[in-house]
């Protein structure tokens, strides 16, 4: 298992990628659209990981989905640290351990490819946050390597919650990440740059 991305839900997307570029140094490129789920996204590249800016594009179809309504309920102006992906290339064996469903996704990206995935664990991300879904890419899918012009990659993912049920949820793992006991959420990223700590 690897840390895949971080989600933040954001009121505008255009504004957002201003925002991440003049004050952090953090470029981002076009992702694309969610169909099914209202949303669309802009990625920000972290060498192996990577930031979602996500935001609600179509309200009518966000409210029909949880994903959408996840990202709606979320945004903000400045961003919120709504959620976290690992990438797996063992779905089927992991949510058979967690009872959990897999279900497929896609976006269309600018230049009109349709990257798919499947996943599992998404509902119980979204009702309880410290807790990350599953992700895993379709074969032949190219992740986002393009580099920031800044170089950055994320050295820490700051949860607060119950460390044992995280402990259950994700087994054996070798994840940068540390535990608060506390409310579930997601409460920091922290970012390694040759210009020092970024904490989000």
């Amino acid at each position: 298992m690897e840390l895949d991305h971080v989600l933040i839900a954001v009121s505008d997307l255009a504004a957002a990628a201003r925002e991440f570029d003049t004050h952090h140094g953090l470029s981002s490129v076009e992702g694309g659209r969610h169909r099914d789920w209202g949303t669309a996204n802009r990625i920000v590249p972290l060498g192996s990981s990577y930031l979602e800016l996500v935001a609600v594009v179509d309200p009518g179809v966000a409210a029909g989905s949880a994903f959408g309504r996840w990202v709606g309920d979320g945004a903000t102006d400045a961003g919120r640290l709504i959620g976290w992906a690992v990438r797996t290339s063992g779905l089927d064996e992991l949510a058979g351990r967690l009872g959990l469903t897999v279900r497929s996704g896609s976006r269309v990206t600018p230049s009109g490819e349709e990257l798919r995935w499947r996943s599992a664990g998404v509902d119980e991300a979204i009702a309880e946050p410290c807790l990350p879904f599953f992700i895993e890419w379709g074969e032949g899918v190219r992740l986002h390597s393009k580099e920031n012009p800044r170089p950055a990659s994320i050295s820490r993912l700051v949860l607060e919650g119950s460390p044992d049920r995280l402990a259950a949820w994700l087994g054996d793992h070798s994840l940068p990440i540390r535990v608060l006991s506390g409310p579930a959420e997601v409460a920091a990223v922290v970012l390694s740059t040759s210009a020092g700590e970024i904490i989000l």
